[in-house]
């Protein structure tokens, strides 16, 4: 025996009392289904807009996480100001140079101090000292007052000028630094720490790095195969602990990074990007400049950044220092990306390309569990066997059945609950089912005792008294339900007013609510479905849920439809056969041997053709019921003719209150005795 086991815990305010449900989910699905007839729409749909769940609680959609994200990314953009960053080069320019301003008078002070202090014989040496210092502190000065205004032309003569304060000094190799990092980002996040404070020498083999990644480039795009694992041999180590593993991947990572460069400088304004080019022109020798353009010009060729890079609308006041600038510009490609996995997912319904660890990076927590709760749901259908499990899911014949008994259930919430009837027959019959009511046993009658009446009876006639004796008179047997069946073929009009209309979605969910009252009710009942516009054709139960009006080809083709639905009818034999039409429309087409004419307004002949096949069906003892949805002179004249001809009868309906009519027609027409 196996045994269930309950683990409960203290309410924190996060459980889930009410899970939701496959049955639930299907629920919600149908009306999508029945008006599109595609599953993967109606789960896109839901997966867009979210979802009630059973206690209430909205889950967000796909949808609200774009808005989660296009709302980051709006608070980033409107908080700073990308050409601060050149202002924050300009600041710090300003300080260095300030810095050796200041040095070099401390150093002219302390070398000053130092002579006055000094009454020895070496008096005479220092002042000589003095005046060298005094001389290059005022040349340095000049040079100083001389830098040109661009920060581009201060930072090369900087890198040519000698320092006299250690403190400026230092403040601008850590300048340079940064520069050479962000132009060696676009190698990747391991170049960057290298070159910092990198020698002569460290210089070359970059440039040797960086020659002959573009030969690689080159080999590719002339069709050869680069020399990956050379490459990787010779300069794997600049790549970091988590190197690429082939070619395409090393693309991909350097095109990334190449795009953060181009976005940021794209997001400045022309005199801002102007003067960052410069200044990061000035960081690297001649040499390593060229090979780093090429380097740019090659990966635009081989993979175009048109998707990675695009200019941002910065409208904040708040500033940024260019690794902050930089370290934003990879969050909101993150972002960019995500956004285009999610619209992805919007349009196909498939998560599998939404990275939910990014996600959760970038918009928290909740947006992980809003993407799990959706995963979630996506595999409840197919888990319960409502859908196929292939990527092109489909419905079950159990999801149909589902369909089918929540529209029954909706159809009959508007019937008043006396207007169905059970089947009730004054007639009794030695076959069918047995019902709870007795009778008195008659010569002829199935022999089937309700024990406890019959001794009750003996009892009542004899008296108490042990043993209790039997007369026949004594004898009552269970009464059996008179069995009735029916044949009905329903036409399902799918022309393309039903669509424009709006009463195929309504048509369609009674057409599946008579498919579960029959299934469930009255098994023994046979149920065919031909669908009618310009031709007619047998819709299988299988496919009822996923089809659709015909938007294509004009026509209402109620003759073939009768045509095909008398052949269909031939084959049943005994019960009621009866024909139920559902149409907003009169006939407009008609078949000329094997080819459909049609004609609008309609012609005579195709009226007349019609009305020959309604004759046929009463000849054959074919009841036709006609439901309208809609009462335009034309079709009420039609159907009139028609009625009377088959004697059955016409319903003035709408797709609020066609279920009402349509079943309550179907109940009490199933009143014919079957022959013993």
């Amino acid at each position: 025996m196996l045994y269930r086991t309950y683990r409960y815990s203290q309410w924190d305010g996060s459980q889930r009392i009410f899970e939701f449900d496959a049955d639930q989910l299907m629920d919600l699905l149908s009306e999508d289904i029945l008006n599109h007839g595609d599953v993967m729409q109606a789960l896109r749909d839901l997966m867009r807009q979210g979802v009630q769940d059973r206690d209430g609680q909205q889950i967000p959609g796909l949808r609200e996480l774009m808005e989660q994200l296009k709302n980051q990314r709006r608070q980033q953009l409107q908080q700073h100001n990308m050409d601060s960053v050149v202002d924050d080069l300009k600041e710090r320019l300003e300080d260095i140079i300030k810095t050796e301003r200041e040095g070099i008078q401390r150093r002219l002070d302390d070398a000053l101090a130092q002579v006055e202090a000094n009454h020895g014989e070496d008096r005479a040496q220092q002042e000589s000292l003095y005046e060298l210092l005094e001389k290059r502190a005022q040349h340095n000065r000049e040079r100083l007052d001389d830098l040109p205004e661009g920060i581009g032309g201060q930072i090369k003569e900087l890198m040519e000028y000698d320092f006299i304060d250690p403190e400026a000094q230092q403040k601008f190799q850590e300048l340079l630094d940064m520069l050479k990092s962000q132009m060696a980002q676009n190698m990747g996040q391991q170049m960057m720490d290298q070159v910092k404070g990198m020698s002569a020498e460290d210089m070359a083999a970059t440039r040797e790095m960086m020659r002959q990644l573009n030969q690689m480039i080159r080999d590719k795009m002339s069709g050869q195969e680069p020399d990956f694992d050379g490459f990787m041999q010779q300069f794997g180590q600049m790549f970091g602990d988590n190197p690429p593993q082939n070619f395409d991947e090393l693309m991909e990572q350097l095109q990334q990074q190449l795009a953060q460069m181009q976005s940021m400088l794209d997001s400045m304004s022309p005199e801002a990007r102007r003067e960052m080019e410069d200044a990061l022109a000035q960081a690297l020798d001649p040499e390593t400049q060229r090979e780093m353009a090429q380097f740019a010009a090659l990966m635009e060729q081989l993979m175009p950044m048109d998707d990675l890079r695009r200019q941002y609308p910065f409208l904040g006041d708040d500033s940024l220092t260019m690794e902050q600038a930089m370290e934003m510009m990879r969050g909101l490609q993150e972002l960019d990306q995500l956004e285009q996995s999610l619209q992805d997912a919007m349009r196909s319904g498939n998560l599998d390309d939404i990275d939910p660890d990014k996600l959760a990076e970038l918009l928290g927590d909740e947006a992980r569990r809003t993407y799990d709760e959706l995963d979630r749901l996506r595999k409840l259908l197919q888990e319960a066997g409502y859908v196929t499990g292939d990527d092109k899911m489909d419905l079950t014949a159990r999801g149909i059945r589902r369909i089918g008994q929540k529209a029954l259930k909706e159809v009959f919430t508007h019937l008043k609950k006396d207007r169905i009837g059970n089947h009730q027959m004054d007639a009794r019959g030695a076959s069918g089912d047995v019902l709870g009511e007795t009778k008195k046993y008659e010569f002829g009658d199935p022999f089937q005792v309700d024990l406890l009446a019959t001794v009750k009876n003996a009892v009542l006639r004899g008296g108490p008294g042990v043993p209790v004796r039997l007369s026949p008179e004594d004898f009552e047997v269970y009464r059996n339900e008179h069995t009735t069946r029916a044949a009905t073929v329903l036409l399902l009009d799918q022309s393309r007013s039903m669509g424009l209309f709006n009463n195929w979605q309504a048509a369609k969910k009674v057409t599946l609510a008579l498919m579960a009252l029959m299934r469930s009710q009255y098994p023994r009942d046979s149920l065919h479905i031909i669908g009618f516009s310009d031709y007619a054709r047998e819709i299988k139960e299988e496919d009822l849920a996923k089809c659709t009006w015909n938007s294509w080809v004009s026509g209402t083709n109620l003759h073939h439809a009768l045509m095909l639905s008398r052949k269909l009818l031939a084959k049943e034999k005994g019960g009621t056969r009866q024909i139920l039409v559902i149409t907003d429309g009169e006939p407009t087409a008609h078949l000329e041997g094997d080819r459909a004419f049609f004609a609008y307004p309609p012609s005579h002949r195709t009226e007349l053709e019609t009305l020959k096949e309604v004759r046929k069906c009463t000849q054959e003892d074919i009841l036709i019921n006609t439901f309208m949805l809609e009462n335009n002179y034309q079709l009420v004249n039609f159907v009139d003719r028609m009625t009377r001809i088959n004697s059955g009868r016409a319903f003035y309906s709408s797709a609020a209150n066609l279920g009402e009519y349509l079943l309550v027609d179907y109940v009490s027409n199933r009143r014919k005795r079957v022959s013993a």
